[in-house]
């Protein structure tokens, strides 16, 4: 293999890789703060992207039909929460895990009945629809990189929130210590909806970018789904770096070895990197319940 080559297959794993924090982060958030399996997860990265695909042959405005999606995946997450997952809180993993399961059928029907069995177009604009030569002998599509720019950006408007804002800090403190910070006067109901919408629009983000690259089809979600469980553990459950340094990790390693390694050894790198790396930290990379 060329070094161009290698090259543009080790920018697509990081490309993955921030796709999979995007849709890592609200899952690792959702789990550290409400001690919640959100199954569903991978739904909202599918509804994202539909929305997305139908707004743009609307209006014919990428940007904007990219965000008016995202804000209706994050209403769709909020609605979710306020009337069915806030009553699994106090309930046990097995009792999550099997609604939000059941959620996934439903949503898959609900899509299947809305736009039908077969996969929604995403094409791109003009400005996107290119490549940029990085160097000679290696073109890479203008859009995978504007993936990258997009997630750093993501990536470090989180950083900001959760480390240098009062919200941010009402997170971090229902994360660490959820009683304590309720008996210190947080909104714990309040912080639990903005979390899961904010979760939800990434997701719902993930799933947009990924729709012109791969499809929009019933079902997207559940593939990815796994992944971004991989990396809120290894992450460390409530991390967003840790889900950030994962999410990298894991787009690289699982692009580099599904081209360098046979096949069946390719596909399960990642999981023997995930054990591993929990038989080193067994709570993760940046856990954020020590």
């Amino acid at each position: 293999m060329g070094l161009p080559l290698l090259l543009e297959q080790a920018i697509n794993g990081v490309q993955f890789g921030v796709m999979l924090f995007l849709m890592s982060a609200g899952l690792t958030l959702v789990f550290g703060i409400m001690n919640l399996i959100n199954l569903a997860h991978g739904s909202l990265y599918m509804i994202g992207a539909y929305l997305a695909a139908t707004l743009y042959q609307m209006t014919g405005q990428f940007v904007l039909s990219f965000l008016a999606a995202m804000l209706l995946t994050a209403l769709v997450g909020a609605v979710l929460e306020r009337l069915l997952l806030r009553r699994f809180y106090d309930r046990s993993h097995l009792d999550q895990v099997l609604v939000t399961f059941g959620l996934i059928l439903v949503f898959n029907d609900l899509v299947r009945m809305l736009w039908g069995p077969v996969s929604v177009p995403l094409p791109l604009p003009s400005l996107l629809a290119g490549s940029v030569q990085l160097m000679p002998g290696l073109q890479y599509p203008t859009f995978r990189l504007a993936i990258l720019a997009v997630g750093v950006l993501v990536a470090g408007g989180l950083y900001v929130l959760i480390s240098h804002t009062r919200v941010g800090m009402w997170v971090r403190a229902g994360a660490s210590d959820r009683p304590m910070a309720s008996a210190m006067g947080v909104n714990v109901e309040t912080i639990f909806v903005l979390v899961f919408a904010l979760g939800a629009a990434l997701a719902g983000l993930a799933g947009m970018m990924a729709g012109p690259i791969t499809a929009v089809q019933i079902g997207m979600g559940e593939p990815v789904l796994i992944l971004a469980l991989v990396v809120t553990v290894i992450g460390g459950i409530g991390s967003v770096r840790g889900a950030f340094v994962a999410a990298l990790l894991i787009g690289v390693v699982d692009t580099l070895g599904r081209i360098l390694l046979p096949p069946a050894l390719g596909s399960m790198v990642i999981f023997i990197l995930m054990a591993t790396i929990l038989a080193w930290r067994p709570k993760g990379l940046f856990s954020v319940h020590g």
